[in-house]
């Protein structure tokens, strides 16, 4: 038996994403003024995406706690609904977003802050709220992973969808930068016409394979547990 239930882990996890986006948008950084607002920031995106995330999954948990023992059709079917949107939005933004903004966070911060955040916010922004935008969205996704199982849709369609966030993102900052003068992040300041293209190329497959780790993974977990309770059920039945 789990030392906290699953459903007190989202809710916390929400209660958590609000709470970072609340401080964050209360902070006023020059860079919330200008064309775009914090929508241009793929960090900002991601924190609306966990928090939309485990905002149906909070409501999911309460729909199946209330349907539950009901034979009503209508709310099965809309359960079922819920659920399908739930994993849909794991599978395809969720996870692959949210661990491409951890990963390459901190490996451009290790190689050089200054090429993904400037020692000047150090000023407008604390620590733990740093850590609340960039490292705890890992743990956060991999215990919601763990705890609850999702069906991804088939590969070549969520394959798809992700190509279509990560070149509609792409498209998107290109277009403030065509408005601004001034790209989004400070490393694109610093590499050719030619290197951009081929660094949003590598983004989107990076994109994509974290999509497929995610997939493998899911599968992995739920697939290995499900050996083990066949297992246990064959051991009391033995």
């Amino acid at each position: 038996m789990a030392l906290i239930p699953s459903q007190v882990l989202r809710l916390a996890i929400l209660l958590s994403y609000c709470s970072v986006l609340c401080h964050y948008k209360a902070i006023e950084m020059p860079a919330h003024q200008t064309y775009g607002g914090s929508w241009k920031f793929l960090t900002f995106i991601d924190l609306v995406i966990q928090a939309i995330f485990f905002g149906i999954c909070v409501l999911t948990d309460l729909s199946s706690l209330l349907t539950k023992g009901s034979d009503n059709q209508e709310q099965e079917r809309q359960l079922r609904k819920l659920i399908s949107l739930r994993d849909w939005i794991m599978a395809v933004l969720a996870f692959p977003v949210g661990v491409f903004v951890v990963t390459m966070f901190w490996a451009l911060y290790l190689c050089d802050r200054e090429l993904v955040y400037p020692k000047l916010l150090d000023n407008f922004i604390p620590p733990w709220l740093n850590h609340g935008m960039h490292t705890t969205v890992l743990p956060f996704i991999l215990i919601e992973m763990r705890t609850t199982h999702h069906q991804y849709p088939s590969r070549s369609c969520g394959l798809a969808a992700v190509c279509t966030f990560s070149v509609g993102y792409i498209l998107w900052i290109c277009w403030v930068h065509h408005v601004t003068g001034v790209w989004v992040y400070p490393v694109l300041d610093y590499i050719g016409p030619e290197a951009k293209i081929a660094f949003f190329l590598v983004v989107t497959i990076i994109i994509n394979i974290y999509y497929m780790v995610g997939e493998i993974l899911n599968s992995y977990i739920w697939d290995t547990q499900k050996c083990v309770e066949d297992g246990q059920e064959k051991h009391k039945v033995d």
